[in-house]
């Protein structure tokens, strides 16, 4: 069984961490889901091993650009 998710955004000083529109982190490099954690009163994901919260992460976001493939 597999699962297919589009991605839509990705961090701006991180690309390699991506979001779903459902909201829905991965990691694209191990190729695994990221948990949304709670840390000192604040929502939000470990980021290259350091805290960031969804405040912060929102500022960050920006669209990924569609890529042509010839296919």
């Amino acid at each position: 069984m597999s699962i297919t998710y589009t991605l839509k955004f990705e961090l701006d000083f991180s690309p390699n961490y991506k979001w779903t529109d459902c909201g829905k982190c991965f990691n694209t490099i191990t190729g695994k889901q990221i948990k949304q954690v709670y840390n000192k009163g604040s929502i939000g994901y470990s980021i290259n091993g350091k805290f960031k919260s969804l405040k912060f992460l929102r500022t960050k976001l920006q669209r990924i650009n569609p890529v042509s493939c010839p296919f």
